[in-house]
């Protein structure tokens, strides 16, 4: 299967090189977290997350061919969200389809006009170049196989999480439904740090109806982006034991969600979460990104389980804001706990309901 594309269109060819193309394609929340990278957006460790249902980017993506004396050497984009035009997000957009140009030269024979709107708010603790990105690819390699007809299904999806890696790691992991890992393990077959793994086919029914609450602590940027915090990891004194103690989680997690063992789930989920904010908070320059609603949230989820027995469980983002997960069956009485206990301590009481989701599709 050709990750790479080393053809260029013919201007006298009968394609019809004009043309539009969208897809919706959601977030994901990670389980296992990738924090730290090496090289050209490979994970120092394998993560694994939920495939979230509600929480996506819809990106519609027209192109067209250029004329004969336009720049066949240069990407020629324009680019709104939510329809304004994002200049700041267009070079990024650019910047990437860039540096696909030497394999994939025909992408600069076009010119696109690229939109996209999220159905999340910004700054609510989702992660949206997950879900940008990982739209992006998907319409790439169906334009793609539009104009040349050369992968199956299989290895579309496959080329679409390589490029989403490239624009933003865990986006690679958006594209498959339900559940899906990154990065090489010797616990999931042919697992590799290119491109996403899905499991869906190993996941228990528990699972496939898991249900997300993001409550949104704060709605406020981030002090320290996603990106820098990744590149504290190389003089991170506990970098090492990190990724070996990663590589174990997975190993146990990936039993857990395959034979319905919500005790060890939790266990390991909330440990990495916890594990991730430490991480942080132990790099040089040290950063907090909690908040403190988050640790008087945590505390009462964690009295909330004591005292119901009810299996709901937290994990965070590099982030204040709580991603509360658990068997749908339970939903009434979460939702309750939510809205009595949990709500007051969000922003404006605000938290979105969110699931397990089937992935991406195509929007026509």
């Amino acid at each position: 299967m050709p990750l790479q594309r080393e053809e260029s269109l013919s201007l006298s060819s009968k394609i019809e090189a004009n043309g539009k193309i969208g897809f919706s394609s959601p977030s994901n929340i990670a389980l296992v977290k990738y924090w730290g990278k090496y090289g050209d957006q490979l994970p120092q460790n394998p993560s694994i997350s939920f495939t979230l249902d509600r929480s996506r980017t819809e990106m519609i993506l027209e192109y067209r061919l250029k004329g004969g004396l336009d720049n066949h050497k240069a990407i020629d984009l324009t680019f709104a969200f939510e329809g304004k035009e994002n200049k700041a997000f267009g070079d990024k957009i650019t910047a990437f389809l860039t540096r696909l140009l030497p394999s994939n030269p025909y992408l600069g024979q076009l010119t696109f006009n690229l939109s996209s709107t999220n159905t999340f708010p910004h700054s609510a603790g989702i992660a949206s170049s997950a879900s940008s990105m990982s739209a992006l690819a998907l319409c790439i390699c169906t334009l793609e196989n539009r104009l040349f007809q050369n992968m199956n299904e299989v290895e579309t999806m496959k080329k679409a999480s390589f490029l989403a890696r490239l624009g933003s790691g865990s986006a690679c992991r958006s594209i498959y439904p339900l559940i899906a890992s990154w990065g090489e393990s010797s616990a999931i077959a042919d697992s590799s740090n290119l491109y996403g793994t899905t499991l869906a086919n190993d996941l228990h029914p528990v699972f496939r109806t898991y249900k997300d609450s993001i409550l949104l602590v704060s709605k406020k940027e981030k002090d320290v982006s996603s990106r820098a915090g990744h590149k504290l990891m190389e003089n991170n004194p506990y970098a090492a034991v990190r990724y070996e103690q990663a590589k174990n989680h997975l190993a146990q997690i990936v039993i857990a969600l395959k034979i319905g063992d919500l005790d060890t789930f939790i266990r390991i989920t909330e440990l990495e979460a916890m594990t991730l904010h430490a991480l942080m908070m132990s790099s040089s320059p040290y950063f907090l990104l909690l908040e403190p609603n988050t640790i008087t949230v945590v505390r009462k989820i964690r009295s909330f389980r004591e005292n119901t027995k009810i299996p709901v469980c937290f994990t965070l983002d590099a982030g204040p804001n709580i991603h509360l997960l658990y068997p749908e069956t339970h939903q009434e009485k979460v939702h309750d706990f939510i809205h009595y206990e949990l709500s007051p301590y969000c922003e404006q009481n605000k938290w979105i309901d969110d699931q397990v989701g089937n992935g991406p599709f195509s929007l026509f």
